[in-house]
C-alpha cells in the first residue's frame, strides 16, 4: 500500500512539472513588416509597407557591420 501511494505521488509530482513546448517559429497572425505600430518605430519606416521594412532591416544590418563602420586608415 505504501509503495503504491509513493508511486502515485511521484507520478502526480512529475505530471505537474510538465513543460510546454517552445518553438521559435513564425506566428501566422501577422506579417513581420506589419510592425508594432507604436511610437517606438524607427524614423523613416512606414507600418504595413514591406519595402520600407526591408530597407530598415538592411540599414540596421549595415550599421552593425564592423567593416562598414570602421574608417579605413592608411
Amino acid at each position: 500500500m505504501a509503495a503504491w501511494l509513493l508511486a502515485s505521488a511521484i507520478v502526480a509530482l512529475l505530471a505537474a512539472c510538465g513543460e510546454k513546448p517552445q518553438s521559435a517559429g513564425h506566428k501566422p497572425d501577422a506579417e513581420p513588416w506589419q510592425g508594432a505600430q507604436t511610437v517606438y518605430t524607427a524614423p523613416g519606416w512606414k507600418p504595413a509597407d514591406r519595402a520600407s521594412w526591408e530597407q530598415q532591416i538592411r540599414s540596421r544590418n549595415q550599421g552593425q557591420n564592423e567593416y562598414a563602420r570602421t574608417p579605413v586608415t592608411q
